[in-house]
């Protein structure tokens, strides 16, 4: 019995075993919203086989109305029980491939480009590596969104509020996705009042991206549970720190990280110079994927050591590219952390855009700059073009226009995603700049 056919009898055992009564089949679409339709038990094993069909137009970016009808199919090895779903009629999750009628991947179906990406990594004998530290705000609920947010607490970085909602809150999450098999590293109060960290355990980019697509999910019922409000908003606040989405990257070949090695600067091999030399120089044109909100670029030119120049540097926390602190004996943890990355990107998209950035710079031997020491956001401008450090687009309207440019961002995602992205990201930036926003009114009506 090969692995695939252990995975969904063990699905199908324990489904039978533990009573589950609804599973859900997730995906999601080009913009990394969860996706989910239930399915009953009896149906299970016949969707291992031949996949649920279902209305792809109806979907954002999944297909042309003209080809509607494509195929939701369950990744058993996903297959994990929902634990807020309990009681007498559980419920279980997996997440999917998209397929058309005829068993072809979906052209729309960011799950699959990660995938396609990884093969390619494959092909080059390595294995990609992710560590997300996923920030979030807790907000008491409202009914008036356009009004400020009130936090839950007053707390700063690290802080050890006593009885403190979000400490609970952050207990309860850990230990419901332990339940789920997600293995968690760390939870702190970050430096905003209200602001919450918990750091996912290193795993390879598919797995992890599955993983923050059920954090997201988690964190979400946990707050509906508590009456509260949880929000991924990369700048709910002018005034205070914003949530992304640091992200630690690490190659590997075989058993040895390819980005270590004894001796050489920061302890970086070669592969791992040429890695970053690939992210950095394709920093531009990868923006739109990785920060594609309009409020995304609040964050990203709002300061609290958010990145806004394309540089590295090592334990540079201004940098967007950074090398941290290596530790002795601990070579299989080299690593470099993006820092751009939001919190509500989608993870697909944005590893497979990252990853293969990284490739490009190892297949074109490219070359690594100086790294800088400096407070990037401390320097002139002249300072800064002396020293060859460009600025991240400031707002998403920049960002679209280095990402329509880019035939490398469509050659990664795909024609189809890359077009329905662009056109739905370019009727967003449309939308927010029809706005009359409040800022105006207090500016101008008085005195013009």
């Amino acid at each position: 019995m090969g692995a695939m056919d252990k995975q969904q009898e063990f699905a199908l055992r324990t489904v039978e075993e533990r009573d589950v009564r609804f599973i859900r089949l997730w995906f999601t679409d080009v913009l990394g919203t969860l996706k989910s339709v239930a399915i009953a038990p009896a149906e299970l094993e016949a969707a291992f086989e031949e996949g649920l069909g279902f209305d792809g137009s109806a979907i954002e970016g999944m297909t042309r109305v003209s080809e509607d009808d494509m195929i939701v199919k369950p990744d058993p090895s996903t297959f994990q029980i929902l634990p807020w779903r309990g009681g007498p009629q559980g419920t279980a999750r997996m997440f999917c491939d998209i397929l058309t009628p005829e068993g072809e991947p979906s052209l729309g179906d960011p799950r699959h480009v990660l995938k396609t990406a990884l093969s390619k990594a494959k092909e080059k004998g390595f294995t990609f590596y992710v560590h997300p530290e996923i920030e979030f705000y807790l907000f008491e609920r409202q009914d008036d969104w356009s009004q400020t947010p009130t936090p839950i607490d007053e707390g700063g970085y690290f802080d050890h509020v006593p009885r403190s909602p979000g400490m609970d809150f952050r207990r309860a999450t850990v230990n419901m996705l332990e339940q789920m098999g997600i293995s968690v590293e760390y939870s702190h109060h970050e430096a905003g009042p209200g602001q919450n960290e918990i750091d996912l355990r290193y795993a390879d980019a598919l797995t992890t991206a599955d993983n923050i697509m059920t954090f997201r999910t988690v964190v979400k019922e946990i707050s509906l549970e508590r009456g509260i409000h949880a929000s991924f908003m990369p700048k709910p606040f002018a005034d205070k720190p914003g949530s992304g989405m640091h992200t630690h990257l690490s190659l590997f070949e075989g058993d040895s990280n390819a980005f270590y090695e004894a001796g050489q600067e920061f302890n970086m091999s070669l592969v791992a110079r040429q890695f970053a030399a690939g992210i950095l120089y394709h920093a531009a044109e990868i923006s739109a994927v990785v920060d594609q909100y309009v409020n995304s670029y609040k964050r990203l030119w709002g300061g609290a050591e958010a990145p806004s120049y394309i540089c590295w540097g090592h334990s540079n926390r201004s940098a967007l590219l950074r090398i941290p602190q290596y530790k002795p004996g601990k070579g299989n943890s080299a690593r470099m952390e993006f820092r751009a990355l939001d919190a509500v990107a989608n993870p697909y998209l944005a590893y497979s855009v990252l990853l293969a950035a990284g490739l490009d710079g190892i297949e074109k031997k490219m070359v690594l700059g100086d790294p800088t020491s400096d407070d990037v956001w401390e320097l002139t401008d002249d300072e800064r073009q002396a020293m060859g450090i460009q600025p991240l687009p400031h707002s998403l309207d920049e960002a679209l226009k280095d990402m329509e440019k880019s035939d490398f961002v469509a050659s990664v995602i795909g024609e189809h995603a890359f077009e329905y992205f662009l056109r739905n990201k370019r009727q967003e930036w449309n939308e927010y700049s029809q706005q009359v926003t409040p800022y105006e009114l207090r500016k101008y009506l008085p005195r013009l």
